[in-house]
């Protein structure tokens, strides 16, 4: 029976990061199936969704993860799977949107707009944001997601409750097909 398995690490970056937690899949006979990596900071960060059909691949992965920690200073979260993974973005019922907001960096704006997709029932998938000098100089921020929205939900009146979040906080949003 195939099992699933979501591991996510944290630590400071350098070359050979991916390479020793991809070795570490494989080598606990399981299948890297799905990741995300990015550096935050000055941190390495990865989660990763693997699955095996081996006996004691959890196990394998669970004493390989220790050892990472010890010899790389990583941070390691393993946790099983019950059952099989979701299905693809959207899910039945749902339409994908992309979900665009830039404008000023300050604090709240990740929060207001997610609390407005929230109270419309609408499922995020995906979430990626960055800061980076705007004009002059000034910090700017923007954010990006993949959501999905109820196919029942009326996107006029999404569009409006995120209009009405963006005017509170000043920055410029916009929803569109994903």
């Amino acid at each position: 029976m195939k099992r699933w398995y979501i591991l996510s690490a944290i630590g400071q970056d350098r070359p050979g990061l991916v390479a020793e937690l991809a070795q570490l899949v494989f080598d606990s006979d399981a299948n890297l199936e799905d990741s995300r990596m990015t550096i935050l900071g000055s941190d390495f960060a990865v989660i990763l969704l693997a699955s095996s059909g081996a006996a004691g691949a959890g196990n394998r992965l669970a004493q390989g993860a220790k050892r990472l920690e010890r010899d790389h200073g990583l941070t390691i979260l393993l946790r099983g799977l019950e059952g099989q993974p979701r299905g693809p973005v959207p899910a039945p019922g749902h339409v994908a949107m992309r979900v665009l907001a830039a404008g000023a960096d300050k604090a709240g704006i990740v929060a207001g707009i997610c609390r407005v997709l929230a109270e419309h029932q609408v499922n995020i998938a995906d979430l990626a944001t960055r800061g980076r000098p705007g004009e002059g100089g000034s910090p700017h921020y923007e954010l990006t997601m993949t959501v999905e929205v109820p196919e029942r939900l009326d996107l006029a009146l999404l569009g409006e409750a995120l209009e009405h979040e963006a005017d509170r906080l000043r920055i410029d949003v916009e929803i569109e097909p994903a």
